[in-house]
């Protein structure tokens, strides 16, 4: 077995056959074993990672998190879900030198990342960030969702920060590539009775399920955070890599949507993420740049006037040629596509 690395596999049963091997080199991690098959390991020379007892999370797992899986037990309330769950043994444990809890939330999140990696190719990623806090009413909201759609027909794979708002409209765009405009207007239609997570998270979650399952589709990816807990992660993308660290799920999710960076009106966190994935390409050559889009001249420009600082860092560097600032999802779309 030199070499294996296994994990989050329930092995019990499977005693006979680990015995007939030499467990040097190995590696198990999270893996469900006989106390015979376990000592056959360890005493041989393979390394054993035990599951982390009195979690509300599998630190090993194996894959991706779905909206099903996240939401389960929603028709009892949000606070019923293993998503409310999970945060709010995060905001307990959230103390300066509990080891346990960063260690397990350390492993979670390498198994995370992992999986994420291991994502099938379907075409290059393009991010999507913008404000959490675009109701499902707005035009704001319908211009992602076409943004979305329009960037998932072109072959790319959408890719978000995972939470409600602009994020929610782009995956949920990119699940309706395979329906006409009257499909859009029904499934806008359906989501504005619940048109924002606040108040009720349970009713926004219930409203975006339902539209799920009546306009299935690929929604692409979504990377949100337990740190921003309070943001509940949205129904719509087919892959959701939830993280604990907000650092680690940043640098993760701009690193991966190499086929450029749309940044639709946003606050804080928008900003943050325009300029942790300007760094790289300030310092990069040529080669290595990452289209970085804003769109709308006048958020970019008077409200949050980000666009004239980039241009100053910009000047006579490479980086002029990768940030473009654009006042339409269409102009938008046509530099990614």
């Amino acid at each position: 077995m030199a070499g294996w690395r296994v994990q989050a596999v329930d092995l019990t049963g499977r005693t006979a056959e680990l015995l007939g091997l030499s467990p040097h080199g190995a590696l198990f991690l999270g893996c469900a074993l006989e106390d015979k098959a376990d000592r056959w390991i360890r005493d041989g020379g393979g390394l054993v990672f035990p599951a982390i007892p009195e979690l509300p999370f599998d630190s090993y797992r194996g894959t991706l998190y779905t909206a099903e899986e996240l939401y389960a037990g929603l028709d009892r309330g949000y606070e019923a879900t293993p998503d409310a769950r999970v945060y709010a043994w995060s905001r307990q444990h959230d103390e300066h030198g509990d080891t346990s809890r960063t260690l397990a939330t350390a492993l979670h999140d390498h198994a995370i990342a992992d999986a994420l990696h291991e994502l099938p190719d379907t075409g290059p990623w393009v991010g999507v960030m913008g404000g959490h806090g675009i109701a499902r009413t707005e035009s704001a909201y319908r211009a992602a969702v076409l943004l979305g759609r329009g960037l998932a027909r072109a072959g790319l794979t959408v890719v978000t920060g995972g939470g409600p708002g602009a994020m929610e409209a782009a995956n949920l765009g990119a699940s309706l590539a395979g329906y006409d405009d009257e499909a859009v207007d029904a499934a806008l239609a359906s989501l504005a009775a619940a048109p924002s997570f606040r108040p009720s998270i349970t009713d926004w979650a219930t409203t975006g399920l339902a539209v799920r399952r009546a306009y299935p589709g690929d929604g692409g990816v979504s990377v949100p955070t337990w740190f921003y807990g309070h943001e509940p992660p949205n129904v719509f993308a087919a892959s959701i890599a939830k993280y604990f660290s907000n650092a680690l799920r940043e640098d993760v999710l701009l690193s991966r949507a190499r086929g450029g960076i749309l940044y639709l009106p946003g606050a804080a966190g928008t900003v943050q993420e325009i300029f942790q994935a300007v760094t790289p390409n300030y310092y990069g050559d040529p080669a290595t740049q990452i289209p970085l889009i804003l769109v709308g001249v006048q958020h970019w420009t008077v409200e949050l006037p980000v666009w004239p600082l980039l241009q100053s860092l910009a000047a006579d560097r490479p980086l002029a040629s990768s940030i473009r600032l654009v006042d339409t999802i269409d102009e938008a779309a046509a530099l990614v596509s």
